[in-house]
């Protein structure tokens, strides 16, 4: 649902940044808040090399790198690839954004009806009159994409790429992925934090934008004989730590494909093994990764903090109300104990909220 509220602010403080702008300026900051970009990248190889080019001469970076739109994405400037982020990493990631809503129209027709409540109030540099004639006839056009107007290009020079803002939030893991994997021939990253902080989701787009290996801390539950008193009162202890360090860690940091073995919660088993060979980049998902018999072996690690508020609601969303008193009266108190008692969020190379 598009809140009115949310469009006037954006639109009052997007007139501001840019006093100098058009009303195609305008329509291009709303189609862009509705649906991303304005067309699918094809060939990713392509889209870097084109970056790569346009960045050299955009000439100095600008003080804001992200500038949020009103809906899901932003703009990330080029001045980002100066922090570490490659051209392809940052082509990969546009590519994954290029993928229309197909409530877009329905957005974008939201947006545009809040932009004229806001011209009939004289609250923009534009008149009533201009702006319901401009929109009908780009109504009439079918909504095309537009480019900047001249004007907005020889006061602002734009030179950025339109990306989904939950990827734009972990861009300085990216950049410190990429500098690491241009320095070692292999990489280990963990991906730490508490239930429904989006580990899971992370580590799916870090396999899309590197095509790398990704190993799951919840496919190694205790087995039956350890699941002792003395194993829960343990700060972590409630996952296989030994088995995941001798069958995944220590195998990839000799460079060494891994047998992976998933604990099958249904039959409380061990499945047969599945080869998975090792990686450039290689990441480990999930709380209690970075236990002190594990933490040693990453490379980098990063802590997804949530707040309690936010959890919940995830939780409530994705979860039937049983499954959900699970990890309110059991697995939560679990996690929080260990990430108090051995401070895993400060031990982390690197802290990304995971709250919208």
């Amino acid at each position: 649902m598009t809140n009115f509220t949310d469009i006037r602010d954006f639109l009052r403080a997007h007139c501001a940044r840019y006093p100098e702008l058009a009303l195609q300026d305008v329509f291009k900051a709303l189609y862009q808040s509705a649906f991303g970009c304005e067309h699918l990248i094809a060939d990713p190889s392509a889209a870097a090399d084109y970056i790569r080019a346009e960045a050299a001469r955009s000439g100095d970076r600008i003080s804001e790198l992200v500038e949020l739109l009103s809906g899901d994405y932003c703009r990330v400037h080029l001045g980002i690839l100066q922090d570490g982020l490659n051209a392809e990493t940052f082509a990969r990631l546009f590519a994954l954004s290029a993928r229309h809503e197909e409530c877009g129209r329905e957005k974008l027709e939201a947006m545009l009806t809040a932009l004229q409540t806001i011209a009939d109030a004289g609250e923009l540099p534009f008149s009533a009159q201009e702006t319901a004639e401009a929109v009908e006839r780009w109504r009439k056009d079918g909504f095309p994409p537009l480019h900047h107007s001249e004007i907005f290009r020889q006061n602002y020079a734009p030179a950025y790429r339109v990306l989904r803002r939950d990827f734009a939030r972990a861009l300085p893991l990216f950049a410190r992925i990429d500098r690491l994997t241009a320095e070692r021939s292999r990489v280990l990253v963990a991906i730490e934090g508490g239930s429904a902080s989006g580990k899971t989701t992370l580590g799916e787009l870090l396999q899309n934008v590197y095509g790398c290996p990704v190993f799951h801390m919840d496919d190694f539950f205790l087995r039956p004989e350890q699941r002792t008193e003395a194993r829960f009162a343990q700060p972590g202890g409630n996952v296989d730590r030994e088995r995941f360090l001798e069958e995944v860690l220590l195998p990839l940091r000799e460079g060494k494909p891994v047998d992976y073995r998933r604990f099958d919660c249904a039959t409380f088993t061990i499945a047969p093994p599945q080869r998975i060979k090792e990686g450039t980049l290689n990441i480990v998902e999930g709380a209690y990764s970075m236990h002190p018999d594990l933490a040693l072996y990453y490379d980098l690690s990063v802590f997804l903090s949530i707040s309690a508020e936010k959890q919940r609601e995830r939780i409530l969303k994705r979860n039937a109300p049983a499954h959900a008193k699970q990890f309110f009266d059991r697995w939560i108190p679990f996690e929080q104990r260990y990430f108090d008692a051995l401070d895993v969020r400060n031990r982390c190379d690197l802290i990304l909220s995971a709250d919208d």
